[in-house]
């Protein structure tokens, strides 16, 4: 492969599209009357235009989650490296950030490009990881290899070592609120992914700034639900339950779901209905580095939730909350710590797609048209319409008696 172009412009004019404030009031916070027929109409129409990006999107993903399998299966030590913030980056991160570009590329070749991911080669270029970066070329060779794939006149049969490190840096686009932009977490859930554990790849379409598109592979996910108990570890008992969930969605279309690694007929998911906060379950990061256990448990506390947290990794919870697996999802970073676009993007409209109301602490929309930063308050919260408000008052009275806490013990 002589050429990888990812230096297209991406300026392709705004599908008409509803806006996604279905649920917003004057205040932008997430209350407001339903939509009316037409507008719903204007939805289903204009989720038309993304069904070629949906077609490449969910086959980067799922060429992208089976690359992630064949690694988790036989991981290595040497195939875990450490980046600066100390977070691990294994060789498939970069194989399946690699993979979903030169999808998405070849797929989608006549319109403009732009990837916002999590990874970039500086590290591999390094002395030293010439066997690593070998490796990975090898894995995502392998990969495309089972797949067909639209060919270019200038392609060869096989990557080089190049060829994969121009792939992988065509997702440092900074994204932002003008043109098309997808974004990209390649494994989200790496830690998890590391303890053989939920990971995702998930996958996202930016246009003018709104979420249109996303895709959730999540490989280690049962298809079946995972309510009533930590189904962290992909433990199954069952020799003949599907393992591995593909969960999509296009605005105004709805969300599916449908075997990883099969052809079965997406099926149509809804969050849950669930209006007592007593009978509710919620999901939180598996990590306590990641949310601050204690706030949630508070929350919690003050909704009368009576079901323990089913704690995994990743934007897997996304997919599981869209089909009703859980009824609210609680994420508090610790203080100073950013939330990235590529973090929430899939899993957003996977969970609003399915009537769910994805924002943050404050009640606001999520908005992803900053850059490759969420500016929010305090955390990110998610829930049916119906326990939304009584969520929103919980979250703010357990903040402010921590405020309160902390301060008083200065």
């Amino acid at each position: 492969m002589s050429s990888i172009n990812c230096l297209r412009t991406a300026k392709a004019p705004l599908q008409t599209f509803a806006s996604v404030s279905r649920f917003r009031d004057s205040s932008n916070s997430v209350f407001a009357k339903k939509s009316s027929p037409s507008f719903v109409t204007l939805r289903v129409v204009s989720s038309m235009a993304y069904e070629k990006e949906l077609d490449a999107a969910k086959k980067a993903a799922s060429l992208a989650a089976r690359l992630c399998q064949k690694v988790q299966k036989a991981l290595l030590q040497s195939d875990v490296q450490s980046k600066s913030d100390k977070s691990p980056v294994t060789v498939a991160d970069y194989g399946s950030q690699a993979v979903v570009s030169l999808v998405l590329e070849r797929e989608l070749s006549s319109e403009p490009f732009s990837l916002v991911a999590e990874e970039d080669s500086a590290d591999l270029r390094k002395d030293g990881s010439e066997d690593i970066l070998e490796r990975i070329t090898k894995l995502v060779n392998d990969t495309l290899a089972t797949e067909h794939l639209p060919p270019k006149a200038t392609d060869s049969t096989t990557l080089s070592t190049d060829d994969l490190l121009r792939a992988i840096d065509c997702g440092t686009s900074e994204g932002g609120p003008n043109g098309r932009h997808w974004v990209l977490d390649p494994i989200d859930g790496t830690k998890g992914f590391l303890r053989g554990d939920q990971y995702a790849v998930a996958l996202g379409l930016l246009e003018e700034g709104k979420v249109v598109l996303g895709v959730l592979a999540c490989p280690n996910l049962p298809l079946a639900s995972i309510a009533g108990g930590n189904k962290n570890k992909n433990s199954s008992s069952s020799s003949d339950e599907t393992i591995g969930c593909l969960f999509f969605a296009t605005i105004g279309s709805g969300t599916y779901m449908q075997p990883l690694d099969s052809n079965s007929e997406p099926v149509r998911v809804h969050v849950s209905s669930v209006e007592n906060p007593e009978e509710a379950s919620f999901f939180e990061s598996f990590e306590g580095a990641h949310s601050l256990h204690d706030l949630s448990s508070s929350i919690a506390n003050k909704l009368g939730v009576k079901a323990p947290p089913v704690r995994i990794d990743s934007q897997a919870k996304y997919g599981a909350l869209s089909r009703g697996d859980g009824a609210i999802y609680l994420r508090f970073p610790h203080k100073g710590y950013r939330e990235k676009i590529w973090d929430h993007v899939a899993g957003a409209i996977v969970v609003t797609e399915a009537g769910g109301i994805v924002t943050d602490a404050g009640g606001k929309p999520l908005d992803f048209s900053k850059g490759k930063y969420l500016d929010l308050d305090t955390g990110i919260i998610v829930a049916n319409e119906k326990l939304m408000p009584l969520l929103l008052k919980a979250v703010r009275d357990s903040i402010a008696e921590q405020e309160k806490a902390s301060s008083s013990s200065l």
